[in-house]
This record gives structure tokens, sequence and C-alpha cells, in this order.
């Protein structure tokens, strides 16, 4: 079959497919919460609004489903900024807005990270310098760059024991370059698509008002 402009203009294709794309355009344009300001993954050095926004989903949505599989509790999140590719406008927020910020296929699993790898993570939040989204734990940097304070759930770090570390499938292997999750004993995967979380979340919520706050900041 040749495909032409004959073909690409048929009514009765495109008179078939329109309701399909209106009924689609409709559920994803649905509004599902509301945005006071808008939430931009740039408003922020260290951490972000939509940074702090996607890791708080990830947390809030995944910790109930890893805790039904394994009886334990996520104690922290960790994403990438590059991740996040479009800023949440002020106003509606919908299932496109997932869409947008989120167009990757990537599941939330959560890993096995020895402390004593959990260090290498710190090294590489520092040496990075960018708002990585994060959750459950605090960095505090000096002015030096040194850690001055550095928490999960709001105790030290222990590097004898064993943290489980929400991230994404993609980053979990080692995607932008965080080859500490190479050396994880063992991996959940929670079969829960970080846009769905997201949806879903949007779908809970009346208003998003996430802000730059102190998770991880230089004192």
């Amino acid at each position: 079959m040749v495909i032409d402009s004959i073909f690409l203009n048929n009514e009765a294709v495109e008179d078939f497919v329109k309701p399909y794309r209106n009924r689609i355009n409709e559920i994803l344009d649905s509004t599902l919460a509301f945005a006071p300001k808008m939430i931009s993954k740039t408003d922020g050095t260290y951490n972000s609004s939509a940074g702090n926004l996607m890791a708080d989903i990830v947390y809030t949505q995944a910790n109930p489903i890893f805790k039904s599989r394994t009886g334990k509790e996520i104690d922290f999140v960790l994403l990438n900024h590059g991740g996040i590719r479009s800023i949440i406008s002020a106003g509606k927020v919908s299932a496109r807005n997932a869409f947008e910020v989120m167009p990757f296929e990537n599941l939330i699993v959560v890993a096995e990270v020895k402390g004593s790898d959990v260090s290498e993570m710190v090294s590489f939040l520092i040496r990075e310098a960018t708002a990585h989204p994060i959750a459950g734990m605090q960095l505090i940097l000096d002015k030096n760059m040194d850690v001055r304070s550095f928490t999960i759930q709001g105790k030290p770090l222990q590097k004898d024991r064993i943290y489980y570390v929400a991230t994404s499938d993609y980053l979990v292997s080692g995607g932008d370059d965080m080859g500490y999750f190479k050396s994880n004993t063992k991996i959940t995967n929670t079969d829960y698509l970080i846009r769905n979380a997201m949806i879903d979340y949007f779908k809970k919520v009346d208003t998003l008002a996430p802000r730059v706050d102190n998770r991880f900041y230089i004192d």
C-alpha cells in the first residue's frame, strides 16, 4: 500500500479515529489537582519544588506497596534531576502533566543498599551539586562543601546496616553514573510506574504546594 496525502486525509479514517482521540484527550486533560504556582526543577540549587514533589510522591505511593510485600519500610528516595522533563504550570493539574514531567516508562524499585554505599551516594550528591530529587534524608553542608550533618529519617547514618532506597529501574542499573546501586544485595520491583504514582497522588490531593526546603542545603 502506498501511503500518500490522499491516504492521510482519508475522512473515513479520521472519522473513525476522532472519538477515540477526543476521549483520550478528555481523560488526559481532566483536572485532578490544583497548583497555586509553577512547580519547577530549577527553582532551587540543591533541592527544587519539582524534585521534592516527585521524591515525596514516590515515597508516599510506593512505601505501602513495599511494606505489604516485605514487611519493611522505605528509608529514603533518590531520583535524578534529568528525569524531570517539564514544569507544572500554575493552575489545574492533569494526567497530561504527569506524562509531560515523566514521559519515560520508569518503574519504582527498592534497592537494599549498605550504609557504606550510602556514603558513596552522599559523595555523589556533593560532587554533582545538583537538585537531584531526594526524600527521607537530610544533607547539610558547610561553606567548604564538607558534610555538617547527614541523617536518614532523622537518624545518623549507620554504615553497618542495610537501607531500603526507592529509586527507578533506570538508576538502579547504573544510569546517570549512579554506580553505587550495582553493589546492592537485593532489588524489589514495585511494578509501579513513577508516572502512574504521580497520577494516583494527584487524584488524592486537592492542592500541590511543594517548595524548596532544607532537605539538602549549605548552612
